[in-house]
């Protein structure tokens, strides 16, 4: 509904832009011997109109204010100076400025809210997004839904269930040494290492893309899932040593910690990070 009325907004002051420049076209092609006043007016109507549009519309009132002032000295200077006659001509700027004024701040006010509507929805789109779009690995909202799903399995057929969870070690100043590109890079060869140390019914999700945190949901009891920590760190080592002859070498640093489902301890998907986060604090 807001949208319409955003939209409705926008088309309403792009059409009474159209009328405006028409009336003004037509008014100083039937006046041609105040040319260049009209001009003039013109020309202090558009500029008052454009710092509106920057700045808002308190700025475009005062302006207003000032214009009116000032056309209004004007007009009495050449009554009382020149003789000139007041006529309803007088008064087509005034009325026109302030028109076009509150037409570009309709314009305003419609981009506006049309710019919120489209951050608001970007921001709904990405909270709903299950998939992390630099890695298509599930991010943290599908975790909570399959971890849900996972802990009850768990719970119902005595399956143990072990969530690691892999973070890079010193990454905030390895970013700091590296372009975009190479970020990206890195995280993906990261990412496609711990697909490859787990097994196919093993899940893997991407949890904190800003500062990567990578998932894992292993089907395995913690014993077991010390052998997939090994595979990561040897997995880690042999990528430092293939990327050894680069022209620009960053050695990553797994952080790992692991924690295995209870019901009474971890009852929920977020107590179950929460958990596994401490853990990954003790690998130092």
């Amino acid at each position: 509904m807001r949208r319409d009325q955003s939209s409705l907004m926008s088309d309403g002051a792009y059409l009474l832009l159209f009328i405006f420049s028409f009336v003004a076209i037509v008014y100083m092609s039937g006046d041609p011997d105040r040319y260049m006043y009209n001009i003039i007016f013109l020309n202090a109507a558009f500029l008052i109109a454009i710092i509106t549009y920057f700045t808002n519309v308190t700025a475009g009132l005062i302006l207003n204010i000032l214009f009116i002032f000032g056309y209004g000295t004007f007009t009495l200077y050449r009554t009382v100076v020149e003789g000139a006659t007041v006529s309803a001509q007088n008064y087509v700027w005034l009325v026109l400025t302030p028109l076009l004024t509150l037409i570009t701040w309709m314009i305003t006010m419609a981009n506006r809210r049309l710019q919120e509507d489209n951050e608001r929805l970007q921001k709904l789109n990405r909270s709903l997004a299950t998939m992390d779009e630099h890695t298509d690995l599930k991010n943290n909202l599908s975790f909570q839904k399959d971890a849900t799903v996972f802990m009850a399995l768990s719970q119902r057929y005595k399956m143990p269930l072990t969530l690691l969870i892999v973070s890079v070690k010193y990454w905030d100043e390895i970013k700091r040494m590296i372009s975009r590109e190479q970020m990206t890079q890195t995280i993906y060869n990261v990412s496609q290492l711990s697909q490859t140390s787990i097994r196919t019914n093993d899940s893997l999700y991407m949890l904190n893309a800003d500062n990567p945190t990578w998932g894992m949901l292993l089907f395995t009891d913690r014993e077991g899932a010390n052998i997939v920590i090994d595979r990561l760190r040897q997995r880690a080592r042999e990528l430092n040593e293939t990327a050894g002859g680069s022209r620009f070498k960053i050695e990553l640093i797994l952080k790992i910690g692991a924690i295995e489902y209870s019901a009474e301890e971890t009852p929920t998907p977020l107590e179950l990070i929460a958990q596994a986060r401490k853990q990954l604090e003790y690998d130092v």
